[in-house]
């Protein structure tokens, strides 16, 4: 296992170097700045859009299996999860405050990403034999890049159907597994079999039952953890200010050594804060289009103003209430990480109460993002394979859990940030290629509207 460590361990410091972050960073400014800041314009927009969405559109000429608001709740599903927590304890653990001011600055460009990768979902899906609509970048790929490129829209799938194991199944049942035996003193076993029966249950009824079972459950976990943040944010109002002080200067000159803290240099804040904002809202590493693709529309765009929220939510919002909670708490100096320094942080404000809704809600995350991301995993093998490798991929997909639920979590935040890094990197290359196809197609659509 060390052998195996050391090798994952080499490829995350090359995957995850200088290049991945100017990648990540450069092509979300890119887009935004030749979409003339449009996706932070037209937030508004955006949020009308969803909230006419919420039902099943009954026209015969749209295409899509699920209404749009159903679209953008399976794709936070999957990208609202451990990462609102446990991430991004560990970006402040790891780089300090200023990791927090770094994951803004990767969601804010992070929205452009999320807004072309769905319009190009929507553009070049296709039906697969089963009469499913299908996309995300191995379809966009293929089909808006033509053969040449076709090597390319492979790799992702590959990519896409390892990461998923990561990201979304293992990584997931072994922080609600580690958090539920610290709090309930639930056996790891026993977490890794519940979440696994229940997940199970849901994949039977394919991408329609997560659209509706990730309808319901995303906006009530989301906005019953963003209660419970704001309430102890209100406890440790005093140490706002100074805690923002903190996030915008030891961005820019680095974070001392204090207490349990090992003190960050500028370069782990900006290393940590972009790869755990990729890891929590998932932007550029192509994820959500594949959910985004099977949305009731006929429109690339309108679609993608959807989708653009799901960063703007992620991490603008849930990210920073847990990231702001962390700081004003003091604990994040106290040498704890992950999951564990999130809860300590509650119930420094809330004691006998706050690290049990921390485990909840951890709970509540990681079992919607599990569903969520089962589906992603889905599309890639049947891109590779055919619709014949979506039962055989569930089973597998299944049988991970409990296993992940009983794995080091070291090794498992390692292979899964590892492998997010080679999953972007085919995915960022297509946005930049075809950036002037979502361009136009937004240049028309507003035109049109005028």
């Amino acid at each position: 296992m060390e052998a195996l460590t050391s090798i994952i361990g080499a490829i995350n410091s090359v995957v995850w170097g200088p290049m991945m972050l100017v990648l990540i960073l450069g092509v979300g400014l890119f887009l935004m700045v030749g979409l003339k800041l449009m996706p932070i314009l037209k937030l508004g927009t955006g949020f009308s859009l969803l909230w006419s969405g919420r039902s099943a559109d009954t026209d015969a000429q749209t295409k899509g299996e699920i209404p749009p608001y159903q679209a953008l709740m399976t794709a936070l599903s999957a990208t609202v999860g451990t990462g609102n927590i446990a991430g991004v304890a560990t970006a402040v653990f790891l780089g300090g405050p200023g990791a927090l001011f770094w994951m803004w600055c990767t969601a804010l460009v992070g929205m452009a990403t999320k807004y072309a990768e769905a319009v190009l979902a929507v553009k070049y899906r296709e039906v697969d034999e089963d009469g499913n609509h299908v996309g995300g970048p191995m379809y966009y790929i293929k089909n808006g890049l033509g053969s040449k490129w076709a090597w390319l829209g492979t790799l992702f799938a590959i990519f896409g159907a390892l990461a998923a194991f990561g990201i979304g199944n293992t990584v997931q049942s072994n922080s609600v597994a580690q958090v539920l035996e610290t709090n309930f003193n639930l056996p790891v076993a026993v977490t890794g079999g519940i979440i696994m029966v229940l997940v199970g249950l849901v994949l039977i009824g394919g991408i329609k039952r997560i659209g509706m079972v990730a309808g319901a459950l995303v906006p009530l976990m989301a906005i019953a953890y963003l209660v419970a943040g704001l309430v102890v944010l209100g406890i440790n109002s005093a140490a706002i200010p100074q805690a923002l002080t903190m996030v915008f200067s030891n961005a820019f000159t680095g974070t001392a050594a204090e207490g349990g803290f090992a003190g960050a240099a500028i370069w782990m804040a900006i290393r940590f804060g972009v790869a755990r904002g990729i890891f929590s809202n998932e932007a550029g590493l192509g994820s959500a289009p594949i959910a985004h693709a099977a949305a009731q529309t006929n429109n690339p765009v309108r679609q993608g103003m959807v989708a653009m929220l799901g960063t703007f939510i992620d991490t603008l919002i849930i990210c920073s209430i847990t990231g702001l909670v962390i700081i004003t708490s003091g604990e994040w100096t106290s040498g704890v990480s992950g999951a564990a320094l999130t809860s300590a942080a509650f119930a420094n404000a809330l004691p006998g109460l706050g690290n049990y809704l921390v485990a909840i809600a951890l709970a509540i995350f990681a079992f919607t993002t599990i569903i969520g991301w089962s589906f992603y995993g889905e599309r890639c093998v049947e891109f590779l394979f055919g619709v014949k490798s979506i039962v055989p991929y569930r089973v597998l997909w299944i049988i991970a859990i409990p296993l992940g639920a009983v794995t080091s979590l070291d090794f498992i935040w390692l292979l899964a940030d590892t492998l997010n890094a080679m999953m972007a990197i085919p995915n960022l290359i297509a946005l930049g290629l075809l950036s002037p196809v979502v361009f136009t197609l937004t240049k028309e659509y507003f035109a049109n509207k005028a």
